[in-house]
């Protein structure tokens, strides 16, 4: 299809109407009878694919994805956060000081915890794909402290860390970690091309990795709730009800590249099928960002490249209104850590109020497992070696401040991660 194709009526934001309009227009108009792409499962069986109604209330005390820290496993982390920060006596001549870049479970040693964080992943990869580690008092803490300890206990979760920027105040770098925060009252408003950096909602979503982690730092005073969905269970409703819509989901998309004039842009299925092998389940992986089709704030669309399609239009709008049908919705509460299998869970953001004092600060890290891993669908390895690859301990940068990503930069020149 040409860039001289007639785009379809759908924006960054979600319209049901449109929605519903679009979709009794295609279904009186278009051939939709196609039958689920090949080995495509009608219906998905895993405690992947959980319903919201089989889960508890959030904020009832009872939530099985919570888990509270215990007094001696805060104890453990006060000191693994002593022992990776201070000079640490193994032997007579060797002692530990070592940049941040080393923050691994060997140097953030949990005893205890450490199984406990084990079993959370096993269960990200395999079980309700999230989870929320609590009570951690980072009001005690220094900022770099907070860092320190968020990526300590991270790395018993997911030892393998992924780059989320390539430059860092304008030299490159390995930038391990973002900051979600507000950055329009910075006066960056016409750089923001992502709802990350505002108090906007943020649409039903995948980031990049295998993992991502969010630690709250500060909330917000009012919305921000957090949202997720089990994207196998998305997936079931659209299978038996739409299996065209699937169809669609796995063919090959114009995925924007956002000023990267060496590529404008670049095609990939949204969705990806693995039938079961001898070491893993059966299993299908989303991989998408709406903002890509639509453009969003300081990033519009790019008007030099092919439209999506009335079809792809209609799918887009499908992910999000049965996410918002089938999601769980809870607060991420300052101290929180929350960890997401971003390949089966598609996730979202209320939008916020900000207390003007201590507005909603969080922290973000994309993991990998070495041991738990699912296998990379053959689209996504570039990507996926862009973020995990070539990263060496001594050149990982932790920012202190918040940053605008390149990749979410309306002024920027080039796509970074």
């Amino acid at each position: 299809m040409s860039a001289s194709a007639i785009a379809p009526d759908i924006s960054h934001e979600p319209d049901f109407e449109t929605y519903q309009n679009r979709t009794k227009r295609r279904l009186a108009c278009e051939d939709t009878s196609q039958p689920l792409p090949d080995g495509f499962p009608l219906q998905l069986r895993s405690d992947l694919a959980w319903a919201v109604s089989d889960l508890p209330l959030a904020g009832s005390g009872d939530e099985p994805w919570v888990y509270n820290l215990t007094v001696m496993e805060l104890e453990e982390i006060d000191q693994a956060l002593a022992y990776f920060k201070g000079f640490v006596l193994i032997s007579p001549q060797l002692y530990l000081q070592k940049p941040l870049g080393y923050i691994q479970p060997e140097t953030f040693p949990l005893p205890t915890l450490h199984s406990r964080l084990r079993s959370l992943s096993h269960d990200l990869q395999f079980k309700r794909g999230f989870c929320v580690l609590r009570r951690l008092p980072v009001e005690k803490w220094t900022r770099e402290e907070n860092i320190i300890v968020y990526a300590g206990v991270s790395s018993h979760i997911g030892s393998i860390r992924g780059r989320q920027d390539i430059t860092h105040e304008g030299a490159p770098a390995d930038v391990m970690l973002c900051h979600i925060t507000n950055l329009i009252t910075t006066g960056n408003q016409k750089a923001l091309g992502a709802p990350a950096f505002t108090m906007d909602r943020q649409i039903f979503h995948t980031d990049t990795g295998d993992v991502v982690s969010l630690l709250a730092l500060s909330e917000a005073v009012e919305g921000g709730e957090s949202q997720v969905v089990s994207g196998w269970t998305v997936y079931n409703e659209i299978a038996q009800s739409r299996p065209d819509l699937i169809r669609t989901l796995a063919e090959e998309w114009i995925i924007d590249g956002f000023k990267d004039a060496e590529r404008p842009y670049f095609q990939r299925p949204l969705l990806y099928y693995q039938p079961a092998t001898d070491e893993a389940p059966e299993r299908v992986a989303f991989q998408f960002a709406r903002r890509t089709f639509t453009g969003f704030g300081a990033l519009p669309r790019s008007a030099h490249i092919p439209p999506i399609t009335e079809a792809q239009a209609e799918a887009l709008d499908a992910l999000h209104f049965l996410a918002e049908k089938h999601c769980l919705e809870f607060k991420i509460k300052k101290g929180d850590i929350q960890y997401i299998n971003n390949l089966s869970i598609i996730h979202a953001r209320r939008g916020y109020k900000d207390d003007e004092q201590e507005p909603r600060h969080l922290l973000r890290l994309w993991l990998r497992d070495p041991e738990h891993a699912w296998i990379t669908p053959e689209p996504l390895q570039e990507r996926w070696q862009g973020i995990y690859h070539g990263i060496t301990a001594e050149k990982e940068v932790f920012p202190l401040q918040p940053f605008i990503r390149t990749a979410s930069n309306g002024t920027a020149t080039k796509d970074g991660i």
